[in-house]
């Protein structure tokens, strides 16, 4: 017959016979011995080792009238391991039953409450399978905005898991043996990191103490006043951590976006331009002329905008978690050196590119056209088809690359603008001006002269090009062409359709859009253009109609203009040609 005890084991009553009850206090004593030389945490870790047998003995217990007995006792002592490392009594352990037991290493999935965002699921799930915190909270983000049911899981598992609030707990969630050895080395890890943060303010506070006003403190505390104003401050302080942490996030995801997005273009840029990719090597929005080859500038690019984005990953990680290591010194000291060679060639080479274009200058020559004044000159644009990649001929700004009938790359532009203007004399010419750009003005003069550009006239039809050739290492440089048709006055002339949008402002009576002006006959006067065969509802509605009268019919057109200065003039087509008139004379 053995007598029975009650006891309180981590806060839970066991009935326990007294033999037992006698080798479990000498199993503990003995621990509480051996830490008498070091008693710093002692209180703490016998707590958390009764804690720990208190959960063993649980598991045995299925009945609340069962008692613990020796046998259940020596389990519990096999399990949490002899204390080899305690000066504790040999006599105890000296049965083999009492030998080191190494334990079984298995993790537990807790919250983590020491490294906590919200609730601490993150860092328990890293715990348990062993990764960097990091990843976990940036998947809870993906799976929250970027699918939706984070916003659901979370919750769920901040409720559902326990926090690890216990040595024991803490060691499970880690994944270590849960024996005396494990719990006396992680509390001692806490106690010594503690105090590491508190030594740095032990000066203060306890200058604080003896200074302290205990009685307007004692008031203060028994203020409710106080403790509003206290919650409202913890309540704050978490608003503001909580943005701090979104600005953590916002860090994070915009870094990583970018990082990857440049990499990933600027490595296929990179890698067309080294493979010579005709059609990528051909397009003039990537020409270069530089002297280095795109997938050099490729690189340039890349350490230029990526290194600040790595730092500004690397802030967000800090945000997210205070246990994220930094780099390191040598790091951040190679990164801004590598950051700031690649500045300084980007400036060097885009300095040199952009340079190509700083000056003007421009390059003009006269054609005079022999023509027969008496006749209509039909104006018209045309194109070349064998280098031409556009079926509708028109102005365009935008230059390409095409191969001639040299087999050479030249610079095909449509970027033409046709004028028609008074002649100074009695002879049709043209006047066709060339502009350029260049590292100098000498420089630039020298690439206008190289512009091609051609004219042809085929009886009573003057062809003019709607385009020119230029060097294609003129790329980036903006060129243009200007071609003004001078005309005696008295002379006609047809606009055809082709000419609707190279026509640049060209004056005229009736004040007719430069769109509107092609399909019609004109007639030079002495300042601007007469349209001859323009309906009313064709004329600007700014041109004074009472000046101007025609009339159609089966003899042909008539046309009756009176001028500002009340000076009048007619002109007549029909089948004997055409004629003009006015009140001075006959031309």
């Amino acid at each position: 017959m053995n007598k029975t005890i009650n006891i309180n084991l981590g806060g839970v009553f066991f009935h326990i016979d007294e033999v037992a009850y006698q080798k479990l206090k000498r199993y503990l004593d003995a621990i509480r011995r051996s830490l008498s030389d070091d008693p710093k945490g002692r209180d703490e870790i016998i707590t958390d080792i009764e804690s720990r047998i208190g959960e063993l003995l649980s598991a045995k217990v299925k009945d609340v009238r069962q008692v613990i007995n020796e046998q259940d006792i020596d389990e519990v002592i096999e399990v949490m391991g002899k204390p080899e490392d305690y000066l504790v009594d040999d006599e105890i352990f000296n049965d083999e039953s009492y030998s080191s037991y190494s334990g079984r290493r298995y993790k537990k999935l807790y919250r983590d409450g020491s490294d906590k965002f919200l609730g601490g699921v993150s860092s328990g799930m890293a715990h348990y399978l062993n990764v960097d915190v990091i990843w976990i909270r940036i998947g809870w983000l993906i799976a929250a905005f970027g699918f939706g049911f984070g916003f659901i899981v979370y919750p769920l598992l901040w409720i559902l898991l326990p926090e690890a609030s216990t040595t024991a707990e803490k060691l499970e969630m880690e994944g270590e043996p849960v024996n005396i050895t494990n719990i006396e080395k992680k509390i001692r890890t806490e106690i010594s990191d503690a105090s590491s943060r508190v030594k740095q303010g032990i000066d203060d506070v306890s200058e604080k103490v003896k200074n302290a006003d205990y009685k307007k403190y004692g008031e203060k505390a028994k203020s409710g006043s106080q403790d509003l104003v206290d919650t409202l401050g913890k309540i704050f302080v978490t608003i503001f951590m909580i943005i701090g942490k979104f600005i953590g996030v916002l860090l994070v995801i915009l870094s990583v976006t970018t990082i990857l997005g440049l990499l990933i273009g600027l490595f296929t840029l990179g890698s067309l331009d080294f493979l010579h990719e005709e059609w990528f090597f051909n397009s003039p929005f990537l020409y270069n002329n530089s002297g280095l080859p795109i997938w050099i500038m490729s690189i340039l690019a890349f350490l230029l905008v990526a290194i600040p984005f790595f730092f500004l990953f690397a802030l967000g990680l800090r945000i997210l978690s205070n246990n994220t290591k930094s780099i390191g010194k040598t790091a951040k000291l190679t990164l801004l050196g590598v950051w700031l060679v690649a500045l300084l060639a980007t400036i060097f080479f885009g300095t040199r590119q952009f340079m190509r274009s700083a000056y003007d200058g421009s390059v003009t020559s006269n054609k005079e056209i022999i023509f027969d004044q008496n006749d209509t000159l039909d104006i018209k644009m045309v194109d070349n088809i064998s280098i031409s990649n556009h079926s509708i001929l028109k102005r365009r700004w935008k230059d390409e690359i095409i191969v001639d009938a040299n087999n050479a790359e030249r610079l095909y532009s449509n970027d033409i603008r046709l004028n028609i203007l008074p002649s100074d004399n009695e002879t049709i010419y043209l006047k066709m001006t060339k502009r350029s750009q260049g590292m100098s003005r000498k420089d630039a003069r020298e690439n206008a002269d190289l512009i091609t550009y051609n004219y042809q006239l085929d009886e009573d039809e003057l062809r003019l090009n709607g385009f020119f050739l230029a060097e294609i290492n003129n790329k980036f440089v903006e060129q243009k062409m200007y071609v003004d048709l001078y005309l005696p006055e008295g002379q006609v002339i047809y606009l055809d359709n082709s000419t609707a949008s190279f026509l640049y402002d060209v004056d005229n009576v009736q004040k007719i859009y430069d769109d509107d002006m092609p399909d019609h006959f004109y007639v030079m006067t002495k300042d601007e253009l007469n349209c001859l065969d323009c309906l009313p509802e064709e004329i600007n509605s700014e041109t004074d109609v009472e000046s101007f009268n025609m009339k159609i019919d089966e003899k042909g057109v008539r046309i009756e203009i009176q001028d500002e200065e009340k000076e009048k003039a007619k002109v007549i087509i029909n089948k004997n040609g055409v004629e003009v008139k006015s009140s001075k004379d006959s031309i």
